[in-house]
């Protein structure tokens, strides 16, 4: 295989559709704004080329048709990020894996496999990892532990490396901490693509085992020591959980604690402060403030003794996309699992809850107004758009209504029948007459209600290139003189003629 080939190889994902992203110059929280799009089209050979050599970038959507993947990543964007210790911290801890500068400047972790495997076990081991790697909370591809193919969901796409490989800075790191060209990337895929079963069963670092049982980011900070300017917060949260390991004697096991891990230790006041606030009320876990958070890994908490606990409901809302159907259908991850929104869902806490009860049967917390505009409005400056065909737009299904009206019918055999309620062509003009209140009976027969009559005038007028569409008109008769008569017109379905300019006595007003 050449590069190109080798390229789309490993990224293989959805069959019959891909990403595209578009980069504006307006900048959001140091960010460029980017546009997203999902193309119902494969991801073909010629896409891929074009992407290596600059002309257009495309992303990959990770999760097949049968949610299963075969490659995915963690997508970091934490700043300033030290790329080549990242990458060397994860060969150290034989992590299979890629590591490349993503287009922000944050790294994009690759991850590639023999075979396609459940995205559910991948996304439970890279939780894991991203946990492990003080990374917890960043975005995994696939997002989503399965898509519900059938009502129109394709996932989310994840964008390439290597675009304009020849002077690219989406590249990734070698081990000597250089930069890999194409050829040296698609090494490194071959060399650390691994098997599904071997990475589900990857062991990372060994937890400090007193702490077996307690929150896994407690954990794993403990078996490295709390520094300075993390003692405070680390040390409020090992209260939650001395008190659920040693209700009786937890100021003392928090004491013990604080001078075995915290370097320097905090100063006894400050202790007593934490233990006096804990003897006033029942806290939980702090597990949205940092560093807890940077290695949080809720799906692991809630199966410890000393964790958030199982009945504790903490999801995490990701992968917000919109079918661009008449009406919009939204698709986001909640907790991994995918759940369909209608517009009205997506609006309000309440409706978005009670979705999730119906579907994934979860009940997330529920929010306030405020608090849930801000959590939408932060998913939709990500978001992703899926185009889909025209049939399943209501222009689509107008025009195939149109079309019928105008061809499918009894068909007037002189203008003269117009008046009847019967469409009429004239094949020199290239034309088709017939009188609107027809148009809206036929289509009230039809059940199409999704356009009021003064946007099926619009529609009628965009057709004539958004000139006038209807007037008063004469027509030749059968006995050889003309009447006139108040009609509307729309190209001919079969013409294969020039539309011609219309001479009008006078023109119906809207």
């Amino acid at each position: 295989m050449n590069q190109a080939e080798r390229f789309m190889a490993a990224f293989e994902g959805f069959s019959t559709a891909h990403g595209q992203t578009q980069i504006s110059d307006e900048r959001r929280a140091g960010k460029q704004k980017a546009e997203s799009r999902i193309i119902r089209k494969p991801l073909t050979l010629e896409l891929i080329v074009a992407h290596l050599e600059g002309k257009h970038g495309v992303g990959s959507i990770p999760i097949n048709e049968n949610s299963q993947c075969k490659f995915g990543a963690l997508d970091i964007d934490q700043y300033p990020l030290d790329l080549v210790a990242l990458d060397k911290k994860l060969r150290d801890n034989d992590i299979p894996c890629v590591v490349c500068r993503s287009k922000s400047g944050g790294a994009h972790i690759f991850f590639f496999f023999t075979k396609f495997f459940s995205a559910g076990v991948f996304r439970d081991k890279a939780t894991e990892i991203a946990a492990y790697l003080g990374y917890g909370g960043c975005e995994i591809f696939p997002k989503q532990e399965e898509i519900l193919v059938e009502r129109g969901d394709i996932g989310n796409f994840i964008n390439l490396p290597y675009f304009d490989a020849e002077q690219t800075m989406r590249y990734a790191i070698k081990e000597d901490g250089n930069e890999a060209d194409l050829t040296e990337f698609l090494d490194l895929v071959e060399t650390r693509r691994t098997e599904p079963k071997h990475f589900e069963k990857l062991q990372l670092g060994e937890p400090v085992n007193e702490f077996d049982q307690w929150a896994p980011c407690l954990s794993h900070m403990f078996s490295q020591g709390i520094p300075e300017g993390t003692r405070n917060t680390v040390m409020f949260a090992a209260a939650v959980g001395a008190k659920k390991e040693q209700p009786e004697k937890w100021r003392e096991r928090l004491e013990e604690i604080n001078v075995k891990y915290c370097t320097p230790p905090l100063p006894a006041s400050e202790i007593v402060t934490i233990q006096s606030q804990h003897e006033k009320k029942e806290y939980g876990f702090p597990c949205d403030q940092e560093p807890l958070k940077s290695f949080c890994n809720k799906t692991l908490c809630k199966t410890k003794a000393c964790g958030i606990g199982s009945h504790v409901q903490h999801v995490e809302i990701t992968g917000l996309c919109v079918v661009k159907s008449e009406p919009p259908v939204w698709f986001c991850d909640v907790g991994g699992r995918r759940v369909e929104l209608t517009t009205d869902d997506l609006q309000t806490p309440q409706r978005f809850q009670k979705a999730c009860m119906e579907q994934i049967h979860v009940m997330p917390p529920m929010m306030k107004m405020a608090d849930w505009q801000v959590i939408v409005s932060m998913l939709m400056d990500s978001m992703s758009e899926i185009d889909v065909p025209e049939e399943l737009t209501y222009k689509g299904q107008f025009m195939d209504l149109l079309e019928a009206f105008c061809d499918g019918r009894v068909q007037a055999q002189s203008a003269e029948e117009i008046a009847l309620g019967k469409p009429f062509t004239d094949d020199e003009e290239g034309l088709t007459y017939f009188k609107l209140e027809a148009l809206l009976k036929y289509l009230r027969n039809q059940k199409f209600d999704s356009y009021s009559r003064g946007q099926i005038q619009e529609r009628l007028k965009e057709l004539n290139d958004n000139g006038t569409a209807n007037g008063q008109k004469r027509f030749n008769t059968t006995k050889g003189d003309t009447k006139p008569l108040r009609v509307w017109w729309v190209p001919a379905f079969n013409a294969e003629v020039q539309v011609p300019s219309i001479e009008l006595e006078s023109e119906v007003p809207f």
